[in-house]
């Protein structure tokens, strides 16, 4: 979830967010899901007490944004204290349900935790293309009663998509859908083939389709109330600079908010993703061992893990997006780039830029 902020490039690496796996048990069967989650229990899950120390390692590091995913989050017994346990250390508890299991005792509990902000995803306009995708009948219809429950608890929501062909057609209605709800903000998701979404890699949208859609959610900006933003699409941000100079403008703060102070892709940089079993990885998709919380502290791993400090230097990145003049604000996806190569810091396969010879950051 977006609430990035501003923050000092001192070692290249401040800590903004924190997406943690905090269960792999889940009640649905999304066919594009990264952990080929399903119905557990599974082995090794941290325990409600190292759950907690877990919160103390992250708040020694930074006041993180730290998003309780899955699997399905609410399926964790445990889940409301572990949340108001990390409200209570300072750091900003947000939770990625996938809507089905709020109904109000749950809203009203996550309202109480400090749960500031929940993201549900609907990758279909439609009941009949939101479940085939969901895998499960009645998940569009149980995920918009679970928004009406948060709503009524006050507590903000977001709409994310997993864009691909078979939603490509339809983006602009599951937006309209997400301003008729009343969200906070729409995020868009491009398809990394890892997980369950292997199997419907020939299903991902192309690289022209890619440059067109991020094209066209850089136009809803003076369209639509919510906030965008585009996630495992690095090349947004080489995007927004393109077309904010043809328009004639600076990309700053005070013009395009919190999209001209981040980057693409913040794997490693400031962001990391915590499995179920307390493994670290750069994201969620980009499936390397960089230390693991039961064995080393998180701020160690964090501060001296050898992949996350060869992906701070970006002069690192091989083919054209070591050569590229966006290098810094792209860096392309690197969980795209090992899936497709093998090498994490390869080029990035779904891009369709060519770089000049300047390799100055814009």
């Amino acid at each position: 979830m977006n609430h990035s902020r501003p923050h000092s490039e001192t070692n290249g690496a401040t800590l903004r967010l924190v997406a943690w796996e905090i269960t792999r048990n889940c009640n649905l069967s999304c066919i594009h899901c990264r952990a080929s989650a399903t119905s557990g229990p599974y082995e090794g899950e941290l325990n409600t007490e190292a759950c907690l120390r877990l919160l103390d390692q992250i708040a020694e590091v930074s006041s993180a944004i730290v998003i309780l995913t899955g699997g399905e989050p609410l399926l964790r017994p445990d889940i409301f204290e572990v949340a108001a346990y990390g409200t209570s250390k300072g750091l900003k508890m947000v939770m990625a349900p996938n809507g089905t299991l709020i109904n109000p005792d749950n809203a009203r509990k996550m309202a109480a935790s400090g749960i500031q902000r929940i993201s549900i995803s609907l990758d279909g306009a439609t009941r009949e293309k939101h479940d085939r995708f969901r895998g499960v009948e009645g998940a569009f219809d149980a995920a918009l009663r679970g928004i009406a429950n948060a709503k009524d608890a006050g507590i903000e929501f977001q709409i994310n998509t997993t864009i691909t062909q078979a939603n490509l057609p339809e983006i602009s209605e599951i937006q309209d859908l997400a301003v008729k709800l009343g969200a906070a903000a729409h995020h868009i998701f491009l398809l990394v083939p890892t997980g369950r979404g292997k199997y419907i890699a020939d299903n991902a949208i192309n690289a022209s389709e890619y440059e067109d859609t991020l094209n066209w959610f850089y136009d809803q900006r003076k369209c639509t109330p919510l906030q965008l933003k585009a996630t495992c699409a690095p090349h947004y941000y080489r995007i927004l600079r393109q077309r904010a100079r043809q328009d004639g403008e600076t990309v700053t703060f005070q013009s395009h908010g919190l999209d001209a102070v981040t980057r693409g892709c913040l794997g490693g940089v400031g962001f990391c993703f915590i499995s179920h079993t307390g493994i670290v990885q750069p994201c969620g998709f980009l499936q390397l061992d960089c230390g693991n919380i039961t064995q080393t502290s998180f701020a160690d791993i964090w501060k001296t893990s050898e992949i996350f400090l060869s992906l701070r230097n970006y002069d690192n990145l091989k083919g054209k997006c070591g050569k590229c003049e966006y290098r810094k604000v792209c860096g392309g996806c690197r969980a795209r780039a090992f899936e497709a190569t093998g090498d994490y810091l390869a080029e990035e396969p779904l891009c369709l830029y060519q770089p000049v010879n300047a390799k100055d950051t814009l």
